[in-house]
């Protein structure tokens, strides 16, 4: 118990110009105390109440503000949808134009590609009656030569002087006995 009491003793310090807190609440009078916050109440309520108004100021001055950045927000964002919407509908009609761009580059190509094909026909077509025909006429020729050389041949064969000699003497006499008959 006297360590009790030293240490409420020695609560009390004094600092190096006399004065001091003095901390031990059995020592120090709740009147004077009572004294001392009354007068700072009253002195301070001036500054305390205009502390109180300023924050409130500062307060409604950033609910303000902040509720005019909302709006400000909110009008942009409405723009942006709008561009948006506008952007989305613009890209669907580009996609769509290239998709019936597409769809008739395609059937050119295709309208192209059946018409070469055809004017490629026509002329392969042209190309092979060209070369039977003249296939046709070669092997003609051929056969011709052929047929009038084998006739020579046979001619010269069969034919002796006295045979060729009776021959055109008759050829020749078929026109006179014709031209008796007219007669």
């Amino acid at each position: 118990m006297r360590d009790a009491i030293d240490s409420v003793a020695t609560a009390r310090r004094p600092t190096a110009g006399g004065l001091a807190l003095n901390t031990n609440l059995l020592e120090t009078n709740p009147i004077n105390l009572g004294v001392v916050l009354a007068s700072l109440a009253y002195l301070g309520r001036g500054v305390l109440s205009d502390l109180l108004n300023n924050r409130e100021r500062t307060v409604l001055n950033a609910i303000r503000d902040a509720e005019n950045r909302y709006e400000e927000a909110a009008d942009r964002l409405d723009r942006a949808r709008t561009r948006l919407q506008r952007a989305r509908v613009r890209a669907d009609e580009i996609r769509m134009n290239g998709l019936s761009g597409v769809q008739r580059e395609k059937q050119n190509l295709a309208d192209s590609a059946d018409k070469d094909l055809k004017r490629l026909e026509d002329s392969k077509n042209a190309t092979i009656r060209f070369e039977e025909q003249r296939a046709i006429e070669q092997v003609r020729q051929q056969v011709a030569q052929f047929a009038l050389e084998r006739a020579l041949e046979a001619l010269d064969i069969r034919l002796n002087y006295e045979m060729h000699s009776r021959t055109i003497e008759h050829h020749i006499g078929l026109p006179k006995g014709m031209v008796g008959n007219d007669r």
